[in-house]
């Protein structure tokens, strides 16, 4: 017998109980992809209707092509504004499934005393958490899968000009792996918040702002989970830094290798008060701290990582929980 045979009868029921508000996610998410493919659809269109024509962007053309210009880049802000948005959405949607398992999911039958039914039908308090956490899980993984691989196809849809760079947070927080990471630490931080909290409401709100501190944090964090890239200059040469990178700091550098910020000897009127200021304070040029485009994946798979672990620790607590209270 498989190992799966005893989870298909309390996931069905699982997935009946909740089959509302599983349809009803699954037709926003079809709507919101159709909606993007759409979007991007149109904007291709625009694109090469604009290319064939006469204009450029870059206002040459002459003024007959002024209005044929802010329309086009209107249009183009209007898209780039649905991808941000949409990232936005798809970034924020580990939240509301963490509510979404710890209330609806979780607390709601430990409230009402409805699990004490499933209990007394051969099924024990693990195989029942399993099922219940088994049903989202993989539907939630399916979905935000294909949302990733159609935002991730939108954006190249449209000139670079008009599109995020790849740390913005509504791109990076919507790429796969990082995506699915963060979706299953919603999971199992809900199933975990929902056994320690009985009260739906409060279960709710304290799973939700649980998941959002951990992303706000590993966000805020991001650019050190990777070692940095520095570049070197002199005080007017480049930095020879890639368009791509993600920047994160620049600053002056001494003779002695000493960092200072950037607004030592800021830029003044006279130009020998700034040039007598560099000379007094030996400073021979700049440095910038990056990570180049070739660091995404590292980013990804660190964060990803951290993630999983954060999400198997909340998993095992939630068992423990559910074991010593009702094993």
């Amino acid at each position: 017998m498989s190992t799966l045979t005893p989870l298909r009868g309390p996931a069905r029921v699982a997935a009946r109980q909740h089959r509302s508000s599983l349809r009803t996610g699954g037709l926003l998410a079809l709507a919101g992809a159709v909606a993007v493919i759409g979007f991007a659809l149109w904007s291709s269109h625009l694109i090469d209707a604009f290319e064939a024509g006469p204009c450029e962007v870059s206002g040459t053309s002459g003024r007959a092509c002024d209005q044929r210009i802010v329309d086009f880049q209107g249009s183009m802000h209007l898209y780039s504004s649905v991808l941000m948005y949409a990232g936005l959405v798809l970034t924020a949607l580990p939240v509301i499934v963490s509510a979404f398992v710890a209330g609806p999911v979780i607390a709601r039958e430990l409230e009402s005393g409805t699990y004490r039914m499933a209990w007394t039908q051969s099924v024990t308090p693990a195989r029942w958490l399993a099922a219940k956490l088994a049903v989202p899980a993989v539907l939630l993984v399916a979905g935000v899968t294909v949302l990733s691989a159609v935002l991730a196809w939108a954006r190249t849809r449209t000139s670079a000009d008009f599109t995020a760079d790849w740390f913005d947070a509504q791109v990076f927080g919507t790429t796969i792996p990082v995506v699915t990471g963060y979706t299953l630490l919603g999971i199992a931080v809900g199933s975990l918040t929902g056994l320690l909290v009985h009260r739906t409401v409060a279960a709710i709100a304290v799973a939700a702002v649980t998941t959002g501190t951990v992303m706000v944090t590993l966000g805020t964090f991001r650019s050190d989970l990777w070692p940095l890239r520095t570049a070197t200059s002199t005080t007017d040469g480049p930095s020879h830094v890639p368009l791509d990178s993600w920047v994160v700091e620049i600053g002056r550098v001494t003779g002695s290798g000493e960092r200072l910020p950037m607004d030592v000897c800021r830029p003044q009127i006279d130009e020998g008060a700034q040039a007598r200021c560099l000379a007094d304070r030996d400073i021979t040029g700049l440095f910038v701290d990056h990570h180049p485009a070739s660091h995404l994946w590292p980013l990804q798979l660190v964060e990803t990582g951290i993630v999983l672990a954060l999400a198997a620790l909340a998993l095992t607590l939630a068992f423990r929980v559910l074991r010593r209270r009702h094993g």
